[in-house]
């Protein structure tokens, strides 16, 4: 009997290829998005890599390449937060690109690159360059870890999940640029269009989140944050957390956290919980710390909260993480980016 084939990428999807990766590393060295490092000196160090690919992560139809930088390194400075950092080391940079591509263009990415460390620190600690047949950006961020990490396997039953800023934007902003679907700039406002175009093409990790986290949390209760970020899209990171946590997830949907300008657009609810790249934090806490966060941090707001696993509504499939809070019924629809599939 002849063996069966094997498997192609586009079968396992990024999740069941990273879970097939993390045999050959440590355990729960690939659970998050970024590496801890003990220094000498006692300090944690984060590490963190992000690959963007022209066609899959960027365009030209898009963004200019100053845009692309700035994105590039805010990409990787939010794996950053999303870990818990507070203070950035500096960023690595693997170029390949065709040896027709013109020096401005080059020069245009590392002035956004530039840009970017300006605002939140950092260097730029080297790379390497390569030519190829399509541009491509390989970046290794570094940062030093705040008062303690965020995992997405450190979320409890009863916590209350929360987000820091507003989903949906940034894929607003993608419509926007690309003029499809739907709205375009005649059909909005033009600060929210203005907003979302700068969603997408200049996001801001929240480093600022976490310091905010560290002087909300309550006197004498222990480091414990659940967490990641959005960057494939709220829904997939509510789920990476329950699922990491060993809990199921409720999120109320008139709480969803969208900007509103943009809540009667029909396409609202959609690209709030599935369109990803709004680079925002998603956090699973005790709730007198989350109700504190949401005090001092503007923007942030309690969008649900972790339940045990087994309490979602009768029937439903057991992969199902996700649940509406009012009503019990699984959230359906996608969960966000997935590599190889698309």
């Amino acid at each position: 009997m002849p063996a069966s084939p094997p498997p192609l990428l586009r079968d396992l999807g990024e999740w069941e290829l990273l879970q097939r990766l993390a045999a050959y590393a440590p355990p729960g060295q690939l659970d998050d998005d970024a590496a801890l490092l003990c220094e000498r000196d006692g300090r944690t160090l984060v590490v963190n890599t992000d690959v963007l690919v022209e066609g899959v992560h960027f365009s030209d139809a898009t963004m200019g390449p100053a845009d692309l930088g700035w994105r590039a390194a805010a990409a990787n400075l939010s794996d950053l937060a999303a870990m818990g950092c507070r203070q950035v080391v500096g960023l690595t940079v693997g170029l390949v690109a065709p040896g027709d591509t013109p020096w401005p263009w080059v020069d245009g990415v590392y002035t956004g690159l530039s840009e970017a460390l300006g605002r939140y620190g950092g260097v730029l600690l080297g790379g390497d360059c390569s030519s190829g047949g399509q541009r491509l950006l390989a970046i290794t961020a570094l940062g030093h870890l705040g008062p303690g990490p965020i995992r997405r396997g450190d979320g409890r039953p009863g916590d209350a999940l929360l987000s820091t800023g507003p989903h949906g934007l940034s894929r607003l902003g993608l419509a926007l640029l690309q003029e499809r679907p739907a709205p375009t700039r005649a059909d909005l406002a033009p600060a929210l269009a203005e907003r979302a175009v700068n969603a997408h093409r200049r996001p801001l990790p929240r480093l600022d989140a976490v310091a905010a986290l560290a002087a909300s949390q309550p006197a004498q209760g222990p480091w414990r944050v659940g967490g990641t970020d959005s960057s494939d899209g709220l829904l997939a990171a509510v789920t990476a957390i329950a699922r990491a946590s060993g809990c199921q997830a409720r999120l109320r949907r008139g709480a969803l956290p969208l900007d509103a300008a943009m809540a009667g657009l029909p396409e609202a609810q959609g690209w709030c919980l599935s369109g990803g790249e709004d680079f925002e934090l998603v956090l699973a806490l005790e709730p007198t710390w989350a109700r504190a966060l949401v005090a001092a941090l503007p923007g942030a707001s309690l969008i649900g909260e972790l339940r045990a696993s087994g309490s979602g509504t009768c029937g439903s499939a057991p992969e199902t993480t996700v649940f509406w809070q009012e009503s019990g019924e699984p959230i359906g629809g996608s969960e966000g980016w997935c590599h190889f599939r698309r």
